[in-house]
């Protein structure tokens, strides 16, 4: 996909960029596979809110995706790429030979017509999904599930890809995006390929009604508020935080701190961090 400027009758026209949805076949999606989304607004069922600076924005339908990819042996066609309004990837519509319809994640590469399959005995193809012992060192995958038959949970957003570095016993290591590398159980599946929509991250919204379209509240600085609102407000002017470091609204340490735990179970799975640091238990 490519990236669409705009003439500069405003200044907010001026510093916008949008994609220009090149590989996007149709504008709508297969009615079967779309559910109500409710929004909360980031509040939780007391009306709480647990998850700020959220609200309002365009309404959308989600799509159901089929991130298990457990339909073996059955060849599945492309029909269409869609835009997804939920995710930064586009999202292609599979139908398969006995007449099932489902959503995938759209790889770099895939058109209409081409041919996908899941299972072990799927051949080493782009969008293609099978099991990480089957496929060769070195190969690019997405979609990558952590635990046998949940199905993919890492490695979902536009352009990414992780890189399989190595099978051994039960394990298989991966490159994430990140940096980080890490060990699967070798019988989790993935899916061949880099995600497509790449271009994404190069997006400039422009303006801040766009962030409202996407239901993202405006975000105000602790430093420009009361006392009693924020540990950093207060003070004549321009003052400094006033404290060994930053804090959010609730006195709580931020910006920097380490939340990980130190006993948490998968920390043995996790060969390097994406600092570049090795991960001691």
């Amino acid at each position: 996909m490519g990236i669409k400027t705009f003439n500069p009758y405003t200044s907010s026209r001026r510093n916008m960029t949008a994609l220009d949805y090149a590989e996007v076949t149709t504008s709508k999606p297969e009615k079967s596979l779309v559910v109500s989304l409710k929004k909360n607004a980031g509040r939780n069922s007391q009306g709480k809110i647990t998850v700020r600076h959220q609200g309002g924005g365009s309404r959308r339908k989600y799509r159901i995706i089929d991130f298990k990819r457990r339909k073996d042996g059955v060849p599945g066609t492309v029909k269409t790429i869609e835009y997804d309004p939920n995710r930064t990837a586009n999202i292609a519509l599979i139908a398969y030979a006995d007449g099932e319809k489902t959503y995938i994640l759209a790889p770099e590469g895939l058109s209409v017509g081409d041919k996908v399959e899941n299972g072990p005995k799927a051949e080493i193809k782009n969008g293609n999904c099978l099991p990480l012992e089957n496929m060769p060192i070195g190969t690019l995958v997405h979609n990558i599930e952590l635990y046998p038959g949940k199905g993919g949970q890492l490695v979902r957003s536009a352009g990414l890809s992780a890189q399989l570095m190595a099978k051994e016993g039960k394990y298989a290591t991966l490159r994430l995006p990140s940096g980080e590398m890490r060990m699967v159980p070798i019988i989790c599946r993935a899916t061949i390929g880099v995600i497509g929509n790449g271009d994404h991250e190069l997006v400039k919204v422009g303006k801040a009604g766009r962030k409202r379209n996407m239901g993202i509240r405006p975000t105000v600085r602790g430093s420009v508020m009361n006392p009693n609102d924020h540990p950093h407000g207060g003070g004549e002017g321009r003052a400094p935080i006033g404290r060994p470091g930053p804090s959010t609204p609730w006195g709580k340490p931020a910006l920097g701190l380490k939340t990980r735990k130190k006993n948490k179970s998968s920390n043995k799975l996790i060969i390097r961090r994406r600092n570049g640091k090795a991960l001691t238990n």
